[in-house]
């Protein structure tokens, strides 16, 4: 119905005449009805502008603050003399081997020189943590590390298929240490002069006179290399643990599509040159595992013949019962679940008998004769070791120079992180080079006993048992879950139910507590902790005037506090996260959500705003254009 027979049936209806005037005043919309309307739209357009406005400042205010904690962006530091101390150029020789002691550095200030010298050996998250949070005013620092840079290796496993660019891991040491005024050598560390105090420093190409830093406080943290179980044929594996070996990765995996495509490769060889076998199915194997697979279903259909993948397959081969044995058990089934539908072959309760150049030897741990175990095999064409830790040539060196160090993968050190068998505790040691050594509550059982027993009847009523548990949670905080445990199970350690413990009793209490201690995981998260409580321990030494005692009632022994966990599985994302004041925890279980969750967390966890940055460009260039396949 066009207007004129609108207007025509609205006069027939009214059953009088209407003017076209009278019609319009009909039809409009009340002036009320209008005013209405026109105040809705401006208040919905100055609460768009109040949003805009809001949202403006929040991301200025958190530009601010990046900017404000990357500190290498201003120049705060001293102003150096220009002409160095002439035994910064000419040092002097001591030592027990006469070697060149570097007591001044070129870019040292003379008013460094009074200051007590702290020492620390690496350049990984322990260290950076302490940088972080030292105090610059009370140490002249001394960085030693045989890589100039920091990496951020939670996302190193992005890196070996070109997910992400390794320029974003990075952070150049020199622009960490500048902001606490520190200095930076590049070089080894070898060998420790304890009794003088001088830590002995090679150059990394093995050139050159070795020479001797002298340090007031030393901080050990090195990290840790892969241990190898005893297993042959290592040579034919690839490690993930530092920059080179993601290089190297890449390198091998691109390298083994573009042979698979030549006409003279036979059927056999390309499988077993698509064939990726990953050994160990903990956190890095699984996402070194789910990265490739990745890459094999988003990018290698658009780019390589599209027969190759049905010939590619990644396999990961697990001495335990489930992949990410460390999580929650409803995590580990989710991704085994997860890789099952991405075809990623997931073997549990096996053990890798020997590599060869070709294949991978392992038997079944669930063989049904012992004796004679089931042996498999799986052709490879390239292998990632990602089995557990071991020492550093440096850390075991250091272990058997002090001799009482017993454990055989990690230094020992005390719930203040100082190295045990070293007088004074001039030394620390944090990260996956080290671990705190277990309390072992049982054999002091005697001396715990009478210092609880305060009305000396020979047994402990629930009071003073409660006492116990306050005092040797604080003194030992790694114990303190078990404590609480049995404190709330008292009545299952209390044998003949009086309501109190004699000793045998605490005995059996105790030595409950002393069986369940573990060592901490070997994670970024326990190093960036113990990073900051060793701060902080420096920090508070000279307000102490020095004295250890005082400084550990002030400071009390490390206390570890797991915030949670991730994993990346494929687009996908899992972890747990704990709840203050809650048992349970928050399970993460994929989704898009998880993802992007997964990312935010690595992405405020950068040290500086270049590699913010630098991630940033990457998932995007990712979204766009895919991943950079060039084997580099």
């Amino acid at each position: 119905m066009n207007s004129h027979s609108l207007r025509s049936a609205l006069l027939f209806a009214a059953g009088r005449p209407m003017t076209t005037s009278s019609f319009a005043r009909a039809v409009a919309v009340p002036r009320s009805s209008r005013a209405f309307y026109a105040t809705g739209r401006r208040q919905k357009l100055k609460w768009m502008g109040r949003a805009a406005v809001l949202t403006g400042a929040v991301g200025l205010g958190y530009v601010a603050y990046i900017l404000r904690e990357d500190r290498e962006y201003s120049h705060n530091g001293v102003e150096l003399d220009p002409r160095p101390s002439p035994l910064a150029l000419h040092p002097e020789r001591g030592g027990t081997k006469n070697l060149p002691v570097v007591s001044h550095q070129l870019d040292e200030h003379a008013v460094e020189q009074d200051k007590p010298k702290l020492v620390i050996i690496g350049s990984g998250w322990g260290a950076v943590a302490l940088l972080k949070s030292l105090d610059k005013s009370k140490y002249n620092v001394t960085v030693v590390s045989e890589n100039n840079y920091f990496l951020f290796t939670p996302l190193l496993p992005s890196a070996t298929v070109g997910t992400l660019e390794l320029r974003s891991l990075l952070e150049p040491v020199r622009k960490i240490v500048s902001r606490i005024s520190g200095h930076f050598l590049e070089g080894r560390a070898v060998d420790v002069d304890i009794g003088n105090k001088l830590v002995e420093v090679q150059q990394v190409d093995g050139e050159g006179e070795n020479f001797y830093i002298p340090y007031d406080h030393l901080v050990v943290a090195v990290g840790s290399t892969s241990i190898k179980h005893g297993v042959q044929g290592l040579e034919h594996t690839y490690q993930l643990k530092s920059v080179v070996d993601a290089r190297n990765i890449r390198k091998k995996i691109y390298q083994n599509l573009e042979r698979a495509c030549l006409p003279t490769t036979t059927p056999e060889e390309r499988k077993r040159l698509l064939s990726m076998v990953v050994i160990g199915g903990g956190p890095t194997g699984a996402e070194v595992a789910a990265e490739i697979n990745d890459m094999i279903q988003e990018d290698l259909p658009k780019w390589f013949p599209k027969s190759l993948k049905e010939d590619v397959k990644v396999t990961i081969i697990q001495s335990r019962d489930h992949i990410l044995n460390t999580y929650d058990s409803e995590i580990s089934n989710y991704a085994e679940q997860r890789f099952a539908r991405e075809k990623i072959n997931v073997i549990t309760n096996a053990r890798v008998e020997r590599i060869e150049a070709d294949k991978v030897v392992y038997r079944s741990k669930l063989s049904a004769d012992p004796d004679h175990p089931e042996i498999h095999e799986v052709p490879q064409g390239f292998c990632l070791w990602a089995t557990g830790i071991d020492m550093t040539p440096f850390a075991r060196q250091l272990s058997e120079q002090i001799g009482s160090q017993t454990h055989q993968r990690v230094l020992q050190t005390d719930q203040y992180l100082r190295l045990n068998g070293v007088e004074q505790g001039s030394i620390f040691a944090l990260g996956d080079c080290a671990s705190i050594q277990n309390p072992h509550l049982k054999d002091r059982i005697i001396h715990i006993f009478e210092n609880a027993d305060t009305d000396h009847d020979g047994f402990l009523d629930m009071d003073e048992f409660r006492a116990v548990v306050r005092r040797l949670s604080r003194r030992h905080p790694l114990c303190k879950e078990h404590l609480n445990y049995v404190f709330e199970h008292f009545d299952e350690f209390d044998q003949d139910h009086n309501g109190k413990l004699d000793v045998d009793e605490l005995r059996a209490m105790l030595n409950y507590v002393d069986k369940k201690m573990t060592h901490l995981p070997a994670t970024a998260q326990v190093a960036s902790q113990q990073g900051v409580y060793i701060a902080s321990y420096l920090n508070n030494l000279p307000l102490q005037g020095n004295d250890t005692s005082k400084t550990d009632d002030v400071v009390g022994a490390f206390n570890y506090r797991h915030l949670g966990s991730l994993a990346y599985i494929g687009n996908a994302a899992v972890g747990e996260f704990n709840v203050p004041g809650s048992n349970s925890g928050v399970k993460m279980l994929g989704g898009l959500w998880a993802l992007y969750l997964w990312r935010s967390v690595y992405w405020s966890e950068q040290v500086s705003l270049r590699t913010r940055l630098n991630l940033s460009i990457d998932w995007t260039r990712l979204m766009l254009a895919g991943r950079d396949l060039s084997s580099i």
